[in-house]
């Protein structure tokens, strides 16, 4: 410090700057120099400037996967933060109050273990777990429940019109527990002197979640949603594993990535897919800047 603060400031920030460009930045800027090109994973390649772009405008199984990703925008967020934030009050404040203290219902810290269990697995376990749970004979957990009381088997990844949203509801099991517990820290940080004036004014716990708890988490909820955002132009694993023929049956599952990694390994269109990269790219760049454009809106203090 005795030379100065800059160059403190400098020797901190070299080395992590200097492994975020090489590890980082420069992969981005080689994708999007390799989406203006032909090349097929090997070889010279060949600069052939925005074809690859203008192709993608008139592929229907880029714009399928897109439509793919906006219904998942919709979903996964919506549901996800919905039953979390259900969980996570009545975890927190669902049990009244004692000692002066807000408390959850009772059982709540074996609940939180419970919610939180699918974060400590990896996806493709996830996947292949689900996988018995969807099976479509006997042997399948839901399909063996119907069949037992006399039911017709549901074909939940076979039919297209439900393989899509039983992927959904895959992607909303694993990350619940996740938003249950950010949402649980976000309510410990409420006074509880402000639940007790409500309640002195006759509020119910309807009235608290949506007057008090779901204000004062505003901003916890907007993390929530981008990141969950972000989540929807992800799901390569769960698709990957858990679809009929990765992205099936016939592309009603699949998404960007997913086709990304079929042009890149499969189809040896390293360009091509380079150029889809780069879309994905910029879609959750423009969804992440508008959430946060959207939901902005003044702290509330207390």
């Amino acid at each position: 410090m005795r030379q100065g603060k800059y160059p403190f400031v400098i020797g901190f920030l070299a080395l992590p700057v200097t492994l975020y460009s090489v590890f980082v930045i420069a992969p981005y800027a080689q994708a999007f120099q390799l989406a203006m090109t032909n090349w097929r994973g090997i070889g010279t390649p060949e600069w052939i400037g925005f074809d690859n772009f203008r192709r993608l405008l008139n592929d229907d199984a880029f714009w399928k996967a897109v439509q793919h990703h906006g219904i998942l925008l919709l979903a996964l967020p919506l549901i996800t933060i919905a039953i979390a934030l259900f969980f996570a009050f009545l975890l927190n404040v669902g049990g009244g109050s004692r000692g002066g203290q807000r408390v959850g219902v009772r059982g709540s810290a074996f609940y939180r273990v419970v919610f939180f269990f699918p974060q400590v697995l990896a996806v493709a376990i996830i996947a292949v777990l689900f996988q018995m749970v969807y099976r479509p004979d006997e042997s399948g957990l839901i399909n063996g429940v119907l069949t037992k009381i006399g039911l017709e088997p549901v074909f939940f990844l076979i039919n297209p019109n439900l393989a899509l949203w039983s992927i959904i509801g895959v992607l909303v099991w694993q990350a619940v527990g996740f938003y249950v517990v950010l949402f649980s820290a976000g309510m410990a940080s409420i006074p509880t002197e402000i639940y007790e004036a409500a309640e002195l004014d006759g509020a119910t716990k309807v009235t608290l979640f949506f007057r008090v708890t779901l204000p004062l988490l505003w901003d916890t909820l907007q993390v929530a949603w981008v990141y969950l955002g972000i989540a929807a132009f992800d799901a390569f694993a769960i698709v990957a594993v858990l679809s009929v023929d990765s992205g099936g049956p016939d592309g009603a599952t699949t998404v960007l990535a997913m086709e990304i990694y079929r042009n890149a390994f499969v189809y040896g269109r390293a360009g091509y897919a380079s150029a889809m990269g780069v879309a994905l790219f910029f879609l959750t760049i423009t969804f992440a800047a508008l959430a946060l454009r959207v939901s902005k809106r003044e702290s509330v203090e207390y």
